[in-house]
Parts: structure tokens; sequence; C-alpha cells
């Protein structure tokens, strides 16, 4: 009897410490943030949109069979959005974003020379500043195709053809779009939109021509909550300063592509037939200042297969037969060097860059640009879409590829 009085108050102290520890493990896990996927808010909308369309090219101008000015452009369409779940440590740092796809489909008042094109697209927004509790102003940007071109040598509409077509010469091209909108929560369920966006949608010199078509207007929407939370959460001090913490990213991306060449030849414009590939790597080091914005940057080295050919001319090829041995390896190779401002937020990733090619093939530009979409698959791999121009206005080729975060 005395050795079981000796035991029971030593079960009795572990039960009460097996007791604490629960408790304490409790208490720990109601303070671990939520996953971010899980109890999304979902929406759904509509949107309208007029602008005007500059006059960039010629066809656009009027030099088309129809001796018509393109200038105008309507569009309407639908879409579906989803926001982070706002009780984890992803959805208060990054308060009111959202992301999702819509489908719209434009015209141009001018069915037999564009065609009126329909677009996937995909886009992400969140407010740049919150004006009132109901009223923010927003940056919202889309990224996608567009499909039903009536482009360059299209199909025979009303006796005649496009071939003038010098705005459009592919079936489907880019749509890439960036706007401005004020947003008001009219309830806990429905917010109305309105501001300007400007588009821009071009082939990425896969073919020519590729004068491409922009457009600049003012877009109205409205959009309704399905599910989620009617309230946010207070912003966390502590995950806030996580968010904001200064810290090294490294971007290692391979990319191809592939491109149209034109060159100057005994003084005259040459477009060489088919087409070319494009590969290339970048290294880049990025320091993050905050938890929306990057900047770095990179080593580029990229291998191009049309570059520097006018030098590889075959002799006695002229016009529509000239021939092109192909150059050595180090004649089509460019090195450079660029710098790098990005917008970080959940998913996905805007980066633009401006840089200077140290060796470069003959007749390429040293001045390039890109602008790419990273959108990542884990917290360390990424689809990377892009494109490259030279001195801001000479198309170079497409950047496809992946890439890891390090």
């Amino acid at each position: 009897m005395k050795s079981l009085s000796k035991i029971f108050p030593q079960i009795n102290r572990l039960a009460t410490i097996c007791a604490a520890a629960a408790i304490s493990l409790a208490a720990y896990a109601d303070s671990i943030p939520v996953s971010p996927w899980k109890n999304l808010t979902w929406k759904v909308g509509a949107e309208l949109s007029g602008g005007y369309v500059p006059g960039t090219n010629a066809y656009l101008k009027g030099m088309n069979s129809l001796e018509k000015k393109i200038d105008t452009s309507f569009s309407g369409g639908i879409r579906g959005a989803f926001s982070l779940n706002p009780y984890s440590a992803e959805g208060m740092a990054y308060r009111g974003l959202y992301q999702g796809i819509g489908i719209d489909a434009r015209s141009f008042l001018s069915e037999s020379l564009l065609g009126t094109p329909w677009s996937v697209y995909a886009f992400q927004g969140a407010p740049i500043v919150n004006i009132t509790p109901r009223l923010s102003l927003d940056y919202e940007w889309k990224f996608g195709a567009a499909f039903g071109w009536k482009h360059y040598y299209g199909e025979y509409d009303f006796g005649y053809d496009n071939s003038d077509n010098t705005a459009v010469s592919t079936p489907v091209t880019a749509h890439m779009a960036l706007g401005l909108k004020f947003r008001y929560a009219l309830s806990t369920v429905v917010k109305l939109s309105a501001g300007i966006e400007a588009t821009h949608f071009s082939n990425g010199n896969t073919s020519y021509p590729n004068g491409g078509v922009n457009t600049l207007g003012l877009a109205v929407g409205i959009e309704y909550r399905l599910t989620g939370p009617t309230e946010t959460p207070t912003p966390d001090t502590a995950i806030s300063e996580l968010a904001d913490r200064k810290r090294m990213m490294y971007d290692i991306t391979l990319f191809g592509g592939w491109r149209k060449r034109g060159m100057d030849l005994d003084g005259a414009p040459f477009l060489c037939s088919g087409k070319f590939g494009v590969a290339g790597v970048q290294l880049a080091a990025f320091r993050k200042f905050q938890r929306w914005f990057a900047a770095g940057a990179s080593l580029d080295m990229m291998y191009d297969e049309s570059a520097g050919l006018a030098r590889y001319r075959a002799e006695d090829t002229y016009g529509d037969n000239t021939k092109f041995y192909r150059p050595p390896f180090g004649k089509q190779l460019s090195v450079g060097l660029s710098a790098h401002a990005q917008l970080t937020a959940p998913i996905f990733t805007i980066d633009a860059g401006i840089g200077f090619d140290m060796l470069k093939p003959d007749g390429d530009k040293r001045f390039y640009q890109s602008l790419t979409l990273k959108t990542f698959l884990t917290d360390w791999l990424y689809l990377n879409v892009g494109y490259r121009l030279g001195d801001f206005k000479d198309p170079q080729n497409l950047m496809l590829g992946f890439g890891v975060r390090l």
C-alpha cells in the first residue's frame, strides 16, 4: 500500500504536466497562421470597356482596302477571381490582392479588316491606396492571348482580302494590359470599378508584318463575392515586419523562342524567309526591399540563330533566293548585363529589365529591354513568359521557359 501511495502522486504530477503541455501545444497551434489556400474568397464579375486606338501603323491610319481609319475599340467580358485566406500570413500581408482568369470579346467596328478577336487572360490587382474603408485605387494587369484576328493574307470577305494588313499577321497574338481603377464596395458582397486601361496586342515578332494594335480607354466593372468572410482581420505587426524583411533572392531562368529576322542588304530592307530559334539563360540576383518591390541585376546570355547573317550571305544569291551560310556559334551569341525591377506578389511577379550587350552579333542592338511574367508553381519553381526588344521599339524575340529561385 505504501508503494502505491508513492506511485499515485507521481502519476498525478505526470498527468498535470501532460495537460499543461497539451494546452501549450493548442495555444501554439492557434498562433500558427492558417494556409492561404484554405477558405479562399471567390468572386465573379463582368467588365465593359471603350477606348481609342492610336494610329501606330499605316493600316490603322486608313491604308487598307476600305480606306477606313480604325480608331475605336469596344470590349465586354466575364471573369472569375479569388483572394487568399485573409486570416493567413499571406492574406494579411497582401490585403486586397486578387487574381483570376477572364474572357472577353473586342470589336474595332471594322469586322472585315481586323475581325472580332476574343481573349483569355490571367489578371492580378491590389490596392495602391485605400482612400476610405469602401473606396480604393487599385492597379491591375492582364496577360493572355487573343484569338480570331482577320490577319495578313486573311480569308476573302466581301470580295477582298487582308494582304495589306500591316498591323496583325497571325490569327493569335499576345494580349497585355495595365490599368488604374477605383473600386467601391457597394455592399459586403458587391463592388463596382471604374478606371483607365491600356492594352497591347502583338505576336512577339514571331511573324511579319507586326505593327500591333494598341488601345487606351475607360473600363467599368461589377464584382460579386460568392464565398469568404465579409470582414478582414486587423493586420498583424509581426507578419507585416516579416513580409517587409529585406533579403536576397537569386533567379536562374532558362528561356527559348522563335522569331523573324529583317536586315539591310544592298542598301534595302530584306526579310529572311522562315523562322529562327532563340535560346538563353539569365543569372539574376535581387534585393527584396519590401513585400511589393525587389530590384537587382542579371547576367544575360542568348543564342540567336538569325543573328549576324548579313556577313555570311552566299555568293550570287539575290532577292527571294538569297541564301546564307551558318555563322560560327560565337558570332550568334550575345552577353549582356541588365538592371531589373520587380513587382512581387503571391503567385505572380512582373519583371522589367533594361540591359546592354557587351558582346553582340553584327547588326544587333546593344541596348535592350525585357518585360516578363513569372508564375510561381512552388516557392522556388516558376514559369517565365516574356518579350525582349531593342531601343524600346525594335521587336526581338519571345522569352518562354522556366526558372528556379534560390
